[in-house]
């Protein structure tokens, strides 16, 4: 069983990272220099974006030195810190592991992209509706909100035992 838990943590994060780097690159590709793309009456909206901050450009505006030791010095600890829980994780903890492994290959991801592009992170696509419209995000992003969704999931169920494995 414990093969199997580092197996689907494995495809997990190796999916995660290969299909954020694949879409960045179709971005770069379709999106440089182009007006934005809007669908669906602006309901979706691609356009290229390099983000120097975290999550929504959060931090952006630092200097660039505390932007560095955060985003390319502390993610990679703070990746460390969800793999070691994933591991720790009893065995039928699967949709915990699964979330905790989109969480670990979108950072991963989002990591990668950073250190490759000189800090910038490759956003892409935003949603919108009348007056309102999200940020501009990639699939790495999708990745950590769903693996959050999960973990979140599977941690308010765990005592009922709904994400369990049977025995």
């Amino acid at each position: 069983m414990k093969r199997t838990r580092i197996f689907l943590f494995l495809v997990l994060v190796i999916g995660s990272v290969g299909c954020d780097h694949a879409t960045k690159q179709i971005a770069h590709d379709a999106l440089s220099g182009t007006a934005p793309i809007s669908l669906a009456g602006d309901l979706l909206r691609f356009e290229l974006a390099a983000n120097t901050g975290a999550f929504m450009s959060m931090g952006a505006e630092l200097p660039p030195t505390v932007r560095s030791v955060l985003l390319i010095g502390g993610v990679p600890l703070l990746l460390a810190l969800v793999c070691t829980a994933a591991f720790r994780m009893g065995p039928g903890m699967l949709v915990a592991l699964a979330g905790l492994a989109l969480i670990t290959g979108g950072g991963l991801a989002n990591w990668l992209d950073r250190v490759l592009h000189g800090g910038a992170v490759t956003d892409f696509v935003s949603l919108g509706i009348p007056g309102l419209r999200t940020g501009i995000f990639n699939l790495a992003d999708v990745a950590i909100i769903a693996g959050f969704l999960l973990y979140a999931f599977s941690s308010r169920n765990s005592d009922e035992g709904s994400d369990r494995c049977p025995t």
